[in-house]
């Protein structure tokens, strides 16, 4: 089973073991992600403006792209890129005047054909949660996983249609497969800070803290996510935070493929935790699992 598959910058720069540790795993999972070639940034961002046609140029030509060369589907593995090239694709089905616009700009023939998937789509709905634990060789046991899904991968509910906004489920169904306890913990989808590091670090800062803390409060081991700039914010604030606050326990923060692939049998060792400012392996080896 072949998808063509559209990494983004950032899973070749800050958030490569996103990108490693997804492709590994989908060999072992027994499907293949063949990465489009010559792709462009999405853009990072959805225009929220309807007339600002020229940002939704870059996503539309991946979405042709991928057409052209005969896929019907396309995955990704940042939310980011997955939110932009989503929501692209619900403007390309519905609004014709703005399509027109932008097929007219580009020189290029497209009007939505192309499915958008989460590699967590992949997993849940190609591969099959049931399947999935079947091929778990080192169950993650008496681990206790912190689901974070933050703002991109599950709104706009109605263009996204991942999964139930205000309760979803499909990260803990993901961590059970892997044998792992999921923590239920009210702070999953409220928002990091996101770009609001850039000029407000203290917002940034205020608002991974109380995700972070949450998460502990309610007996998380480590936190996972699929957005790089939300791994970003969260585990690169921990400092400052504890800085501020001596009381705060700081918490691994894993992306999801990482979790997956010691699940299938990766060490731990190749899976690039050396970037992470706050360091999972004592965790690991304390539960067995590095």
């Amino acid at each position: 089973m072949k998808y063509p598959y559209f990494p983004g910058c950032t899973l070749y720069t800050k958030a490569k073991k996103l990108d490693d540790a997804g492709r590994e795993c989908s060999r072992r999972l027994g499907f293949e992600l063949d990465e489009l070639p010559d792709w462009t940034c999405c853009g990072a961002t959805f225009p929220l403006v309807n007339d600002y046609h020229i940002a939704m140029s870059g996503p539309t030509r991946i979405l042709a792209d991928t057409k052209d060369q005969g896929g019907s589907q396309l995955v990704t593995l940042c939310s980011v890129c997955f939110n932009v090239l989503k929501r692209t694709n619900v403007v390309m089905r519905t609004d014709e005047e703005r399509r027109q616009k932008i097929t007219d700009f580009i020189e290029r023939d497209y009007h939505g054909e192309v499915e958008v998937l989460h590699y967590l789509q992949v997993l849940r709905d190609e591969i099959g949660f049931e399947q999935l634990r079947e091929k778990v060789v080192k169950p993650l046991t008496d681990l206790k996983v912190a689901c974070y899904y933050g703002c991109l991968l599950l709104r706009p509910v109605k263009e996204i249609g991942l999964d139930v906004m205000e309760n979803p489920t499909i990260f803990e169904d993901f961590v059970r497969a892997l044998g792992a306890e999921p923590v239920d913990f009210p702070y999953k989808i409220e928002c990091c800070g996101a770009f609001q590091v850039v000029h407000s670090m203290e917002t940034a800062t205020r608002c991974s803290r109380d995700i972070l803390a949450n998460a502990r409060l309610n007996g998380a081991d480590l936190v996972i996510t699929t957005c790089p700039l939300c791994h970003f914010n969260l585990d690169d604030r921990q400092p400052e935070i504890r800085k501020g606050d001596p009381r705060f326990q700081t918490v691994p923060v894993l992306y999801f493929t990482q979790l997956l692939a010691l699940a299938l049998g990766l060490d731990a060792a190749e899976l690039g935790f050396e970037r992470n400012l706050i360091d999972p392996l004592p965790l690991l080896r304390e539960k067995g699992l590095a």
